[in-house]
C-alpha cells in the first residue's frame, strides 16, 4: 500500500515528467554521463516498480488458474523489464567509425587502381527483373576501380543468365537449393574462387542497391587485423507496412531503425555487433577459415558473426547509409519475416557451435546473445497485456491486482521515465503507441514461433520474403483484424457490463477500467495497421529538388522537379495551369539528360504529374543508376510526434489526409485570382540554359493546342493567369 495522498501522487508524477523533459532538453544522448545518469534513474524506477509487483500485486499461489495466469504474466513482464535494464547498460557505450572510414578512403584513393579486388555477390531467389536490375546497375556504378559483380541465382532462370551476359556481370547457379541462402553464398564462394577470387566479398540481397562509395568507406576498416566483417545498416526506400498503413511514412520511422541506428553502434562498442545478411563486406580468407558461410539456421547472418567470434574475429559496424533496399511491402511478409528472425535466433542458440553451447566464446559474446534472445522472449508480454482485460471482466482473473493509486505511486513514474528515456536515447526513433503497435502486429506470429520452437526448432523450410508484388488494392488481413477486433469488442462489452451492474467500484475494477482504455487505444491503432492500404505508385518516389526545364514544342517552362521515380516525376512551375494533360515533350533531369515525358495531370497544387515515355534502354539505365546508386532519403529517419499522432488519429477516424498546399499551389491560386484584375507587367524571360537538342513532337487536343501556342507568349510577358 502506498503512503502518499492524491496531491503527493500528482506531485510525484508531474515531478518525474518535469525531470524527463528538462533532462532531454538540457543534455544530449552522445554524452556518456548523460546516458548513464538518465539510464540510472530509469533503471532505479523500474526496479522500484518490480519490488512493488512482487510485494503487493500477486494473488495467493493456491488460487488455481488465477494464480497461474498472474505468475505467467509476471514472468513475461520480468523478461521485458530485464531486456530493458540490460539495454540501458548496453547503450552506455557507442561507437562512430567515420574518422577511420575517412582515413581508409584516403588510403584507397591515393592507391589509384592498385586496390584490393572485391567480388560482389547479389543473392537472388525469385525476384523479378524490376527488382534485380536496380541492384545490378547500382552495383556496376560503385565508385571503386577493382570489383566483379556476381549474380547468384538460386532459381536457375535462363532469362536472368542472358541478362547478366548483356550487362557484363558473372552469373552462378547450382542444381539444388540446399541450405537456402547460406548454400547459395557458398556456391558463389566456390565458383568465384576459380576465376576472380577477390580477397574481399560484398554481399547484397537482390533488392538492396549499393551506394557509390560503399567499398571506399568499408574496406579501410579491415586495417585492423581482428576485423573479419564490416556491416553497414539497412535503409529502405519504401515505407514498411506499419508506416504505410498508419499513414506515417513521413513522420514515423521503420521498426528497425532503433536496431540499426542505436543498438548496433552500442553493441559495436562492446565488440558484439553482428551481421544482418546484406550490405556487408567480409574477408574471403576469414570466411573460408570457418568453412564458408555456416548452415544449420535460417539466420545465417548472425551465425556467421558468432562463428567468426569463436576464432577471435569481430564484426565492425559502420553506421553510414551505404545501401538502400526494399522493405517488406505487405503485412503478411512483414510478420513472416519477424517470425523467421525469431526462429533463426533460437536455432543459433541451440546449435553445438552456437554462442550458448559452443566453445571459444567470451562471457561478453554469450551475454549479448542472451540480450538478443530476451528481445524475442519478451514479445508475448504485450499480447498478454491486451488479453488480460477480457479475463478480468468475464472471469475476474487479473494480470495483477492493484488499485489505481498504487499504480500511480509505483508504475506511472517508471512508465514516464521509460518512455522519456527511450525517446531521448534513440533520438526520437521510439514513440508511445507507434512502437507498441509494431510489436503487437507481430506478437501473435512471434508467440506462435516461440511455442513451436520448443517442440521442433529445426527442419523448417526457408521462406524468402516476397518483394515486388502487386500492391495496388486494399487488403484486409481478416484473421489478424478479426482477432484484435473481437478483443476490442468483448473488452468494451465486459467493461460496460461491469460498470452497469456494479454497486461499488473497488480498486481492482478501477484499475482494470483504466487498463481497458489503454488497451482500446492500442487495439484501434493495430486495427488500422491490419489493413494494407494500396500503394498507388508502382515505383517508389525520391525527393529530387533540382532546377529543371520542361520543353514543349520548342519552348521551355522553367521550374523545379520536386520528386522522381523510374516511371515519372513531379514538376512545379508558376505556369502549370497553362499546361494541360496529354502534351508531350522532354524534361531535363540532373545527371541524366533530357527524358521524354507526357503530362498526365495537374495536381492542383501548382505541380504537374509527368510520366516518362518511350525511354530507350541506355537512358533508362542511366536513370536507374542516378536514382538508386546515389539515392536521396525518402522515408522518415526520426519521429515527428505531433504529425505522427495527428496522422494516426485522422487515419483512424476520418480517413486520408489531403496534402497541404505547397508554395507553388498558393502561387497558382493567386495567379488565377488576379487573372483579370492585374495589368500586364513588364517583359520577363523564363528561359533556362540547358543542353540543346531536338524536342519531341507535341500531341494534344484542339483546345489544348491553342493553349499551348499562347503559353510561350504569356510566359514571355509574365502575364498573370
Amino acid at each position: 500500500m502506498h503512503a502518499l495522498d492524491a496531491l503527493q501522487l500528482w506531485q510525484l508524477n508531474l515531478g518525474t515528467l518535469a525531470m524527463v523533459v528538462l533532462f532531454a532538453a538540457l543534455t544530449h544522448r552522445n554524452q556518456w554521463w548523460a546516458r548513464a545518469a538518465f539510464g540510472l534513474v530509469t533503471g532505479l524506477l523500474l526496479i522500484n516498480y518490480v519490488i512493488w509487483r512482487f510485494r503487493a500485486t500477486l494473488p495467493d499461489v493456491h488460487s488455481g488458474f488465477a494464480a497461474l495466469w498472474s505468475y505467467t504474466f509476471l514472468f513475461f513482464e520480468m523478461l521485458a523489464i530485464t531486456y530493458t535494464l540490460v539495454s540501458i547498460v548496453v547503450m552506455l557505450v557507442r561507437t562512430d567509425h567515420t574518422t577511420k572510414a575517412d582515413a581508409g578512403e584516403g588510403r584507397l584513393r591515393s592507391a589509384g587502381p592498385h586496390v584490393p579486388g572485391v567480388d560482389v555477390f547479389i543473392c537472388t531467389y525469385n525476384e523479378g527483373l524490376d527488382v534485380l536490375e536496380k541492384t545490378i546497375i547500382a552495383a556496376q556504378a560503385m565508385d571503386y576501380p577493382n570489383f566483379n559483380v556476381w549474380v547468384l541465382d538460386d532459381t536457375r532462370r535462363d532469362w536472368l543468365r542472358d541478362y547478366c551476359a548483356e550487362r557484363g556481370v558473372y552469373y552462378a547457379r547450382r542444381d539444388n537449393n540446399d541450405h537456402a541462402k547460406a548454400g547459395n553464398l557458398n556456391n558463389g564462394l566456390r565458383q568465384s574462387e576459380a576465376s576472380t577470387n577477390a580477397p574481399y566479398i560484398l554481399v547484397l540481397d537482390a533488392d538492396f542497391a549499393p551506394q557509390q562509395p560503399i567499398l571506399m568507406r568499408t574496406l579501410g576498416l579491415f586495417e585492423d587485423p581482428k576485423v573479419a566483417l564490416v556491416q553497414t545498416p539497412q535503409f529502405y526506400y519504401n515505407p514498411d507496412p506499419i508506416q504505410h498503413n498508419l499513414g506515417s511514412s513521413t513522420c514515423w520511422v521503420d521498426e528497425q531503425r532503433v536496431f540499426f541506428d542505436v543498438f548496433q553502434p552500442a553493441k559495436d562498442g562492446w565488440d558484439a555487433a553482428f551481421c544482418v545478411g546484406t550490405s556487408f563486406v567480409v574477408r574471403r580468407d576469414r570466411i573460408n577459415e570457418i568453412g564458408g558461410f555456416p548452415t544449420g539456421s535460417v539466420c545465417e547472418d548472425i551465425y556467421t558473426t558468432y562463428r567468426l567470434l569463436q576464432r577471435g574475429y569481430i564484426t565492425r559496424w559502420l553506421n553510414e547509409r551505404l545501401s538502400i533496399g526494399l522493405s517488406a511491402e505487405g503485412l503478411t511478409e512483414y510478420i513472416n519475416q519477424r517470425g523467421r528472425w525469431c526462429l533463426g535466433t533460437i536455432q543459433v542458440a541451440l546449435l553445438p557451435d552456437g554462442p550458448l553451447r559452443g566453445r571459444g566464446y567470451t562471457l561478453n559474446d554469450r551475454l549479448h546473445y542472451v540480450h538478443g534472445l530476451l528481445h524475442w522472449f519478451s514479445k508475448p508480454f504485450i499480447l498478454m497485456m491486451l488479453v488480460s482485460p477480457l479475463l478480468y471482466w468475464y472471469f475476474r482473473i487479473a494480470g495483477f491486482y492493484a488499485k489505481p493509486m498504487d499504480f500511480l505511486a509505483f508504475g506511472m513514474p517508471a512508465l514516464i521515465a521509460f518512455w522519456g528515456y527511450g525517446t531521448w536515447v534513440t533520438d526520437r526513433r521510439t514513440l508511445p503507441i507507434f512502437t507498441e503497435v509494431t510489436q503487437i502486429v507481430a506478437s501473435l506470429a512471434v508467440t506462435a514461433t516461440l511455442l513451436s520452437a520448443l517442440i521442433r526448432p529445426f527442419g523448417r523450410p526457408f521462406k524468402v520474403t516476397a518483394k515486388g508484388l502487386d500492391r495496388s488494392q486494399t487488403m484486409v488481413h481478416w484473421k489478424l483484424f478479426g482477432f484484435f477486433f473481437f478483443l476490442t469488442l468483448f473488452a468494451q462489452i465486459g467493461a460496460f457490463t461491469a460498470i452497469a451492474t456494479a454497486d461499488i467500484f473497488d480498486g481492482n475494477v478501477q484499475f482494470n477500467l483504466c487498463w481497458t482504455v489503454v488497451a482500446l487505444v492500442y487495439n484501434v491503432a493495430t486495427l488500422v495497421a491490419c489493413v494494407d492500404r494500396p500503394r498507388l505508385h508502382g515505383e517508389e518516389r525520391f525527393p529530387f529538388l533540382k532546377p529543371a526545364g520542361l520543353h514543349l514544342s520548342g519552348r521551355m517552362f522553367a521550374g523545379r522537379l520536386t520528386d522522381i521515380s523510374l516511371s515519372g516525376a513531379s514538376f512545379a512551375c508558376e505556369f502549370s495551369a497553362l499546361i494541360r494533360p496529354g502534351l508531350r515533350g522532354t524534361v531535363w533531369v540532373n545527371k541524366v539528360g533530357r527524358v521524354p515525358v507526357e503530362v498526365k495531370r495537374q495536381t492542383g497544387d501548382g505541380r504537374l504529374g509527368l510520366q516518362f515515355v518511350d525511354l530507350d534502354e541506355p537512358l533508362r539505365q542511366r536513370l536507374i543508376g542516378r536514382l538508386f546508386s546515389d539515392a536521396n532519403t525518402n522515408v522518415a529517419g526520426r519521429a515527428k510526434p505531433g504529425i505522427a499522432f495527428s496522422s494516426l488519429l485522422r487515419r483512424s477516424l476520418i480517413g486520408e489526409k489531403r496534402p497541404p498546399l505547397l508554395s507553388y499551389a498558393r502561387r497558382a491560386r493567386q495567379l488565377r485570382t488576379e487573372r483579370r484584375r492585374r495589368p500586364m507587367p513588364g517583359f520577363k524571360t523564363v528561359n533556362l540554359r540547358l543542353p540543346e537538342g531536338p524536342a519531341p513532337r507535341v500531341s494534344a487536343t484542339r483546345g489544348e493546342f491553342w493553349t499551348l501556342l499562347l503559353a510561350p507568349l504569356r510566359a514571355l510577358f509574365g502575364m498573370r493567369l
